[in-house]
């Protein structure tokens, strides 16, 4: 069956996303990698948990009581954020190509309600989509089977006839279960023909 819409994951799909960058940036590479690297800091289960909605105020508030020789780092992180974000030139083009071609396009993102207008502003594909969801303003991320049925509130669409695109395992499969024909991109994806075989003008 050709599918009607296509939901896109943003992070490491289209915008590719590079803490160390904005670490680095204040602080140095050396700092950063061992800001990243830190066994006693998760830093995406740190970061996973703005995606949820907690501020960056009450985030650092409680890493200067729990990590105070990290809190630091996720300032600088914050302050120099921008400077993580890159566009994945391929896939743009891509998205460019099927919103061209009239496919409804949506996007589904975990991403921190304070931060996601720096992207806004900054990439001007990201008006293409027709909505997008970010889960720091909602309150639920991927992989949680809720923000998948939030998902089908919002575009309206029966969510068997989608196709979803993000570079997590996790939450390809997640998306699965939710009834999504779901591919995982990774850099050895070529995703102009996994659209293709889906019966989309790519």
């Amino acid at each position: 069956m050709t599918a009607v819409a296509v939901v896109f994951d943003l992070g490491d799909v289209l915008i590719r996303w590079r803490p160390q960058d904005a670490v680095a940036a204040g602080l140095g590479e050396d700092e950063a990698a061992k800001f990243l690297a830190a066994d006693d800091l998760d830093f995406r289960a740190y970061n996973h948990l703005q995606d949820l909605g907690r501020s960056f105020a009450d985030a650092e508030a409680e890493l200067g009581r729990t990590h105070p020789q990290w809190q630091q780092h996720a300032v600088t992180y914050r302050e120099h954020f921008p400077l993580s974000l890159s566009p994945i030139e391929a896939n743009v083009a891509l998205l460019r190509d099927l919103y061209d071609a009239g496919v409804p396009l949506y996007a589904l993102t975990n991403w921190s309600a304070e931060l996601f207008p720096q992207a806004l502003d900054r990439f001007d594909f990201l008006g293409l989509f027709r909505d997008i969801v970010v889960s720091g303003a909602e309150g639920v991320a991927k992989p949680d089977p809720a923000v998948f049925e939030l998902l089908q509130q919002r575009i309206g669409l029966p969510l068997t006839d989608c196709v979803f695109v993000d570079d997590s395992e996790r939450n390809v499969e997640a998306a699965a279960a939710a009834g999504l024909d779901a591919i995982r991109f990774t850099p050895g994806t070529d995703l102009r023909l996994e659209l293709r075989r889906r019966g989309l003008p790519a």
